[in-house]
């Protein structure tokens, strides 16, 4: 069954001994109500706990849903009028990332984010969604003309990361995402982050220096990926789920880390079961965060984009811990 998680198994099997009773009794002379009623009270419960009680890699595997929506998803439901803005004026264009202008609330704002595709024509159209340099620099020629003119950006997170092939390399990958991270650190607008899937390593930082970074619930941000963190330090990729549970990607392991600001509720089963529902939830917090923003100008804006990557990481121990007397 296409996009069926693992931990999902027991309520989809349930679901369908549901559905197949329901069927026979529309076939059949026999009464099985009260035996359905009783299955769908325990699929009920079965659910609550299940998604309740999600292991990082379970979110994992909900962030990497092929229907999971994507940026183009959220922009057609939060935005009105976007006119989409093409190439990085140097190379060439880049759609894996896509970006331009468009209405929020009948004001203009600068809309960039990562893209993926939703089959495999559209993966391999957009690179599964790992940007080339020339993506990121189509996203800065927009943040800099954002500035220019005054208008919010608002940047969707959804990488694996940056596209590691040589081709990229020799266009300057490194030099273009570092770019990213310094000119963003400056800019004198308000800059909104939402983390909508995966967020990985320095393809997804690039995008990702903001007043404000918020995760949906079940989204990853992570310098790698939990196969690749496994393959480093057990040798091991299949230790996946064990560098999940210790790598603290997660959406509330970072909130507890002060690595984001805020936590977006996401609608039962993921962000997939309901996009409408979903883009709604992003709205709310949108909302809040410019307006937050809007109540400061271009240099206090800065200051507060750097006071709060400074506060990452940073610890205070106590003079007992050191072992100072």
């Amino acid at each position: 069954m296409v996009g069926e998680l693992e931990f999902e198994k027991p309520l989809i099997e349930l679901r369908k001994k549901i559905s197949e009773l329901k069927e026979f009794t529309k076939t059949a002379d026999v009464d099985l109500s009260a035996e359905i009623e009783k299955l769908e009270a325990r699929l009920e419960k079965l659910e609550n706990e299940t998604y309740a009680n999600l292991t990082p890699w379970d979110r994992v595997q909900i962030a990497r849903h092929p229907n999971r929506p994507t940026t183009l998803d959220y922009i057609q439901r939060l935005f009105t009028n976007f006119f989409e803005c093409h190439g990085d004026r140097l190379f060439g264009d880049d759609e894996a990332i896509v970006g331009g202008i468009a209405k929020y609330d009948g004001m203009p704002v600068t809309v960039i984010g990562h893209q993926r595709g939703k089959d495999t024509k559209e993966n391999i159209r957009r690179n599964f969604g790992m940007p080339h340099p020339e993506g990121y620099r189509k996203a800065l020629r927009l943040m800099k003309q954002a500035e220019k003119f005054g208008r919010p950006i608002i940047c969707f997170i959804d990488t694996k990361g940056a596209y590691p092939g040589k081709a990229a390399e020799e266009r300057g990958q490194s030099e273009a995402i570092a770019r990213n991270l310094f000119e963003m650190a400056g800019l004198k607008v308000p800059i909104v982050c939402i983390v909508i899937g995966e967020g990985g390593s320095g393809g997804a930082l690039a995008l990702g220096v903001g007043n404000y970074i918020h995760m949906l619930e079940n989204s990853t941000y992570s310098v790698i990926s939990p196969e690749g963190a496994a393959a480093i330090l057990w040798k091991d990729a299949s230790l996946a789920r064990r560098a999940a549970e210790t790598m603290k990607i997660t959406a509330p392991d970072l909130k507890a880390l002060g690595v984001i600001d805020e936590i977006i509720p996401e609608v039962r089963g993921g962000a997939h079961r309901d996009v409408d529902e979903q883009a709604k939830a992003i709205d709310q917090v949108l909302k809040q965060s410019l307006k937050e923003l809007f109540t400061l100008d271009g240099h206090a804006l800065v200051e507060q984009r750097y006071e709060k990557f400074k506060q990452i990481g940073k610890f205070t121990f106590s003079r007992d811990y050191l072992g100072v007397k």
